[in-house]
């Protein structure tokens, strides 16, 4: 294909129904730099927080749209089911467990899956997320964690590792990630809670670059609310890339969004056949384009198409303290 290979996750976006405890939860007691304070481009009443390593890298990026009025979750089938975060060997974990005990953050055990240390634990949203050491890891390169976090940087996060989705329809996932995203399956296994699990890489591969999909048809088709994730994005190299895909997927008439401007990165969206909502989204330009790297996230930050709007905007949004 004429199309470069997607290079691996970029960034996966959630729901909070409270900015300021989500913010106090993924910087101060994961330790994870806001790099971007903004709006919902869709919907400029409400945040657009972005969360990653020290300049938000792509693949660090863990995201949060706050609807206050966002109700529980129902978990289930078709849907994002976990994500994963990357820290630099298995040593993290331990002193990752012994954090969550200190702060009462509900998690597991430390466990062995797809050969990789993990430990699984929630945010107080009941947002399901997991840590994978990188002890051995020899796919997409990390980030690189902010020397000013609380967590000491050779413990901290340093980006997104597999993107776990759960889907009645296996094989109708399966075709759009290797007929058409051009991932390729690297193998299957058996997860802590039973279930039949298929590992898909794309790029350099890793854990950066892979997708896992787990076979339920025992579930009803999750309900999203605040704790539940909306969409993954993968990562394409530029916009003259993205417009291929964008000619690529009407070519194959797959319904999509089209080439849409999001200022930070450029980006284009579609649904595959289990519901999931992807993105493909550029490496650049970046986040530092409206702000210099010292005072990343400290200030509402907004797109020059939305500046004339500025006093309304603000106006609307209830006021969130983030300097560093």
């Amino acid at each position: 294909m004429d199309r470069m290979p997607l290079k691996g996750i970029h960034h996966v976006s959630a729901i909070t129904g409270d900015a300021k405890r989500n913010y106090e939860f993924y910087t101060k007691t994961l330790g994870l730099r806001l790099v971007k304070k903004t709006i919902n481009q869709d919907d400029p009443t409400v945040y657009h927080l972005f969360y990653a390593d020290e300049r938000g890298n792509p693949g660090t990026d863990l995201t949060f749209f706050e609807i206050p009025m966002a109700g529980r979750t129902y978990k289930g089938t078709n849907s994002i089911s976990t994500t994963s975060l990357r820290v630099p060997n298995d040593e993290s974990l331990v002193y990752w467990k012994k954090r969550f005990v200190e702060h009462e953050v509900e998690h597991g055990e430390i466990t062995e899956e797809y050969g990789r240390a993990t430990l699984a634990f929630q945010d107080f949203e009941g947002q399901r997320l997991l840590l994978v050491s990188d002890e051995n890891n020899d796919g997409v390169p990390p980030g690189k964690p902010w020397d000013k976090s609380p967590v000491p940087v050779e413990y901290g996060i340093q980006g997104l590792g597999p993107i776990f989705l759960t889907v009645p329809k296996l094989d109708l996932s399966e075709a759009i990630l290797l007929n058409v995203l051009g991932f390729s399956k690297n193998g299957t296994y058996t997860n802590r809670d039973h279930h039949d699990v298929s590992v898909y890489e794309t790029g350099l591969g890793g854990t950066g670059g892979e997708v896992h999909l787990i076979h339920r048809e025992d579930l009803q088709p999750e309900r999203q609310g605040r704790g539940s994730v909306h969409h993954v994005a993968f990562r394409v190299e530029n916009e003259e890339e993205l417009k291929k895909w964008t000619s690529y997927l009407k070519e194959l008439r797959i319904p999509n969004s089209g080439f849409v401007e999001r200022y930070y990165f450029k980006s284009l969206y579609f649904r595959e056949p289990n519901g999931i909502l992807f993105e493909l989204a550029t490496d650049g330009p970046g986040f530092e384009g409206d702000e210099d790297f010292e005072h990343l996230g400290e200030s509402l930050a907004l797109p020059p198409y939305f500046e004339q709007d500025r006093k309304e905007i603000e106006a609307r949004l209830k006021p969130l303290e983030t300097k560093q």
